[in-house]
């Protein structure tokens, strides 16, 4: 049986930033990726579809990249808003963060057609500025490691 997230930080981002293409619940063609708590770490989980093919048995790493991309902001959002005192589900809005940078190794080849699970362990850096932590494994094999830093959202990106 396939894990899930069951309670995930992009359920409940506004609708004005839910439009990602990795994680954005209202974008149709996306990913929809979505990722929660599992203990102190967070943990994004997705099947690729095989479109997402490098070579035959195998995903690309523009992928794997857009993984670790949105499972760092999550994760980001998800630390700040516990932080703030708020938990999925409590009817808070939580903060939106966006990428400063983004430096990851690619350790093994990633097989297509299973889950991959990305696990990260969030770090502040600064009250705005937040590094993430992320292993992607699949078939409890680690493919992928690499940190993201993230800044909360300016008020400039809001129209």
């Amino acid at each position: 049986m396939e894990e899930r997230i069951e309670k995930a930080i992009q359920d409940i981002y506004p609708d004005d930033f839910a439009w990602c293409y990795g994680c954005g619940r209202l974008n149709k063609e996306g990913h929809h990726l979505r990722t929660g708590w599992q203990g102190d770490k967070t943990v994004t989980i997705f099947t690729p579809e095989s479109k997402y093919m490098g070579i035959p048995g195998f995903i690309y790493g523009g992928l794997i990249a857009s993984l670790m991309d949105c499972h760092g902001s999550g994760s980001a959002a998800l630390a700040l808003h516990r932080k703030n005192g708020n938990e999925i589900g409590d009817g808070s809005v939580p903060p939106r963060f966006v990428t400063a940078s983004l430096q990851m190794d690619f350790l093994k080849p990633t097989p297509q057609d299973v889950p991959l699970k990305a696990v990260g362990t969030v770090e502040e850096i600064h009250p705005k500025r937040w590094k993430v932590h992320t292993e992607i494994t699949a078939n409890d094999v680690l493919c992928a490691r690499g940190e993201v830093v993230l800044v909360v959202m300016p008020d400039t990106f809001v129209k």
